[in-house]
């Protein structure tokens, strides 16, 4: 059986070939333009869900960065504030040793001395109830704006500050004031009023010598955990960013387009699509004019 091709049908699957191919056409540019491979969903499902997952673990790493960059705040500023405490420590330290001389010092030096670790008890006091971003960092989640009361009782409630590096991993990033300064009247501070008061009743202060090595031995031993969580958290930030330039790579994968390589497909089907309009213009050239000749 001999098929019948008409005009009509002829016309209609030109019409056809030059409709997929103008779309074709319009797609490529849309690409060259926007620089995405997918536009909507359904231009490439299995991307779209890869790119949502992707998209979704890199919010997930910016999260942790933020964490890092904020627990490495508090943690620079313990480690700063540890550093500073430690010399006031050395200095206290030091006028302790020259008040024990009892033999050799008048009243008048004793009370020089005196006057000088009152100023550095202040000075360390004012160290232990150091803020960060308006919080304590020597008080964990304490509302009350110091982590000691000039009665030198402790503010602190027992919860500790922690962020989050990884998606298994916490790291605290504040310090129990305790554990540096001590409380109350076993403190550090209630050690200096003790040193002070001694010097100026002609009291032998040696026996105190002993009393501040222990507070300045744990207050290096803190100083050398905060230390620990620090690189720790330095180490994080690193593998953070290396995430961050992988997931990016996946992410521009599968999303974004080779421009030179779109470019020359879209020079080939403007071609193909021009070839097309010719073809079809010499296919369907007869007209009815044509047959009334």
């Amino acid at each position: 059986m001999i098929s019948r091709v008409t005009a009509q049908a002829t016309m209609r699957t030109a019409q056809l070939n030059l409709q997929h191919s103008a779309s074709e056409l319009a797609k490529l540019q849309d690409r060259a333009t926007s620089l995405k491979k997918i536009s909507k969903p359904s231009d490439d499902p299995i991307g779209t869900a890869d790119s949502l997952r992707i998209r979704a673990e890199q919010q997930q790493n910016q999260q942790f960065a933020r964490n890092i960059t904020d627990g490495s705040g508090w943690l620079t500023t313990l480690d700063s504030t540890l550093t500073a405490s430690t010399t006031l420590m050395h200095q206290i330290r030091d006028l302790t040793v020259q008040g024990a001389n009892d033999g050799t010092m008048s009243a008048e030096a004793k009370e020089a001395i005196a006057v000088e670790l009152e100023g550095l008890r202040e000075e360390l006091l004012n160290r232990a109830n150091t803020n960060y971003l308006g919080r304590t960092i020597f008080a964990g989640n304490s509302d009350a704006g110091v982590a000691f009361q000039p009665d030198l009782s402790y503010t602190g409630t027992g919860s500790t500050v922690e962020r989050r590096i990884d998606a298994n991993t916490t790291v605290q990033v504040d310090v129990d004031g305790r554990d540096v300064f001590g409380e109350g009247a076993t403190s550090v501070f209630a050690v200096i009023d003790s040193i002070v008061s001694d010097l100026r009743s002609g009291v032998n202060v040696n026996p105190r010598i002993a009393e501040l090595d222990t507070h300045l031995n744990a207050m290096l031993g803190v100083h050398g955990t905060v230390g620990a969580r620090h690189a720790q958290l330095l180490r994080a930030e690193e593998t953070t960013m290396e995430r961050a330039g992988s997931l990016e790579a996946q992410r521009s994968g599968i999303e974004d387009v080779d421009l030179g390589e779109v470019v020359l497909d879209l020079k080939l089907q403007e071609v193909t699509y021009q070839s097309a309009l010719a073809v079809t213009a010499r296919v369907l050239q007869p007209t009815l004019m044509d047959f009334l000749r």
